[in-house]
């Protein structure tokens, strides 16, 4: 599969009011379909690089410097723990790429990073969810089988692996926990009201993308398989409603038996019912999209999808608005800058932050993002936030309970990333 940013490789990220996780084909910015999976620097020593993104006039709010990681990281999961201090874990470094089992916790009150238990397994590509009981469930994710010492054996050769962890902030240790039903990345895990977990889709083995689901049960520890999508996709997004229902979209996935590229990027969409453990079809996005193209749910229950990897070669600012009333997707106002593999956060007073990532295509090169903005639902627009202190991508962001969203770690064409920056919106 051929990679958006030269070799780039990625996660899914989905940031909302709660959480991070990674929340990432021929079409646009793919992971290669290899155990050996190259760095997810983003190339930008082309010939003819774009011209990075200019700054747009008074920002709506201000981003200050806080406390480094203590390893720098990307491709990790970040989840706001019920104490109010930030959970990092996993990830990869390097241009070689090496996955990690480290973990951290951030601290707002003091600004500072620690190390915690590390996890069993090192792992990239995975998955975190805060558990009814406050526990953090990681599970899947990629690291590099048979080329990596300490990765699971007897998984899938590309580089896929179905072990499950939790983390209990009591404590500070993780425990094991049953694996999932098949090695997955790239995968989606929302929270059902429940209390159970929903994975859906991944990547697995070569160039094979997923179908099916599978529920978590934190009472018994076990992985049972549920109704299968109607579409094999990763590089999805997915929203929990608020009729309990999970809303899956676009991504990419195969396309038709004949096709010359069998893999491309989707635009349906479909709801999971858990009373029935079954998926319906619901409308299809206005803009086939991919790959990090994240998701926020509104005040009001409807679901918004900006950005991410279009048709083609270009990169989107586009944003779209579904409404579970209709079944139908509507457009809404359009970023300033075009952008793939950036953070939304979804603020408590309704806005919607939007940071990071790069703007660019194949044939023109790449170039880090760092002009921020910020989302009104009331007016459908976009504001400029001010620019990113260091431009970044594969990072996560956090809503922290004082209100303010906290940018950890990532990488981008110096380096990997170990700084951390906040951000503060304007009152409205």
């Amino acid at each position: 599969m051929a990679g958006r940013l030269g070799t780039l490789t990625a996660v899914f990220v989905l940031v909302s009011a709660c959480s991070s996780s990674p929340d990432q084909s021929t079409a646009g910015p793919t992971i290669p379909a290899t155990a050996t999976a190259p760095s997810t620097r983003p190339d930008t020593n082309t010939t003819a690089p774009p011209t990075p993104p200019a700054s747009q006039g008074p920002a709506i709010g201000t981003w200050t410097a806080t406390g480094s990681l203590v390893t720098a990281r990307f491709e990790h999961t970040a989840t706001i723990l019920r104490n109010g201090k930030v959970l990092v874990a996993g990830g990869a470094i390097d241009e070689e790429r090496t996955e990690l089992k480290s973990a951290e916790l951030f601290d707002p009150s003091t600004g500072k990073w620690t190390a915690t238990g590390s996890m069993h397994w090192p792992r990239a590509r995975h998955t975190a969810t805060l558990l009814a009981d406050g526990r953090v469930l990681v599970a899947g994710g990629f690291c590099q089988g048979m080329t990596m010492k300490g990765c699971p054996t007897g998984g899938d050769p590309d580089g896929a692996i179905a072990e499950a962890e939790i983390y209990d902030p009591g404590t500070g240790k993780w425990t094991l926990t049953g694996s999932m039903t098949t090695p997955r990345f790239l995968h989606t895990a929302t929270l059902l009201a429940s209390g159970k977990v929903l994975v859906v889709g991944a990547e697995h083995a070569p160039d094979a993308i997923l179908d099916s689901a599978e529920l978590f049960d934190p009472n018994t520890g076990t992985w049972t398989a549920t109704g299968s999508m109607h579409h094999a996709r990763t590089q999805n997004v997915a929203a929990m409603l608020p009729d309990g229902k999970v809303l899956v979209a676009g991504g990419s996935g195969p396309v038709s038996p004949t096709s010359a590229k069998p893999h491309d990027l989707l635009a349906s969409a479909e709801l999971y019912d858990p009373a029935k453990g079954a998926w319906t079809e619901t409308g299809s996005l206005i803009t086939k999209r991919s790959f990090v193209t994240l998701v926020a749910s509104l005040a009001d229950g409807r679901v918004m999808v900006v950005g991410g990897d279009g048709p083609g070669d270009p990169v989107l600012a586009s944003a779209e608005i579904y409404d579970e009333k209709t079944g139908a997707w509507t457009e809404t106002g359009s970023l300033a800058n075009a952008r793939d593999l950036m953070t939304s956060t979804l603020l408590a007073d309704g806005r919607i932050l939007v940071a990071a990532g790069f703007v660019g295509s194949e044939s023109a090169g790449y170039t880090s993002v760092a002009p921020t903005e910020l989302y009104d639902p009331a007016e459908g627009t976009w504001g400029y936030a001010g620019d990113l202190p260091t431009p970044r991508v594969l990072t996560t962001a956090t809503l922290l309970r004082n209100g303010k969203v906290l940018i950890a770690g990532g990488t981008n064409d110096q380096g990997d990333v170990a700084s951390c920056e906040l951000y503060s919106a304007d009152a409205r």
